[in-house]
């Protein structure tokens, strides 16, 4: 196998390199990837994550096809999707939207689809999808109204943030803590080293610094 040493990621969110960062992956380059996020008529939650996720590493490996210095990155891109059902919620915007969705998801369970996709050179891409289930408990007027003061929710899947204040709302996760917050680790190291990155590289001088 050829191994590839530069990674790009094609996303904006601090959450998502700030997973990568954990494990000890640090992008050389960042390539937000600026697509059409519309669901499809019919399209279903999951169906709806894989599909971003690899048009965002299409778009973004289609710029570094165009450079010499970026042709032979890898290029990791991924989405999440909040569901209830078959219906996805939005990524909130406006107050709206937050209240709607926070009143939806109280007291029941929900299903958040996060997909990732790896684009080499020449165009192969791999993708994931990783399914995890997650139940609020019952929230009051208070508890929606105080964390749409906060802001949190804004541009968040589903009006929340699971890795911060709305962490109190969770009473039951199954499946992939990180998956929720943007990138499953487990499955994002497993695409990446399938492809030739060396996820390990930085451990070593790590441990010796």
């Amino acid at each position: 196998m050829t191994t590839v040493s530069s990674l790009i990621l094609a996303s904006a969110s601090p959450r998502r390199l700030a997973l990568l960062q954990q494990i000890g992956i640090e992008p050389d380059h960042l390539m937000p990837a600026d697509i059409d996020e519309t669901p499809h008529k019919l399209e279903t939650p999951r169906a709806h994550a894989v599909r971003l996720a690899r048009e965002k590493a299409a778009a973004a490996r289609a710029v570094a096809d165009a450079s010499d210095e970026l042709r032979p990155a890898l290029v990791l891109a991924a989405d999440t999707v909040v569901a209830v059902g078959r219906r996805i919620l939005p990524k909130t915007e406006l107050t709206d939207q937050a209240y709607a969705c926070l009143s939806l998801l109280s007291g029941r369970g929900h299903r958040v689809f996060t997909a990732i996709a790896v684009a080499g050179e020449g165009g192969k891409v791999r993708s994931k999808l990783v399914e995890t289930r997650v139940r609020f408990k019952k929230l009051s007027r208070q508890d929606i109204n105080d964390y749409v003061a906060s802001g949190e929710w804004r541009g968040k899947a589903g009006g929340y943030a699971i890795q911060g204040l709305a962490g109190s709302f969770v009473v039951k996760l199954i499946g992939s803590y990180s998956a929720v917050v943007g990138l499953p680790l487990v499955e994002t190291s497993g695409l990446l080293a399938s492809a030739g990155y060396p996820i390990h590289k930085s451990w070593t001088t790590a441990a010796t610094a």
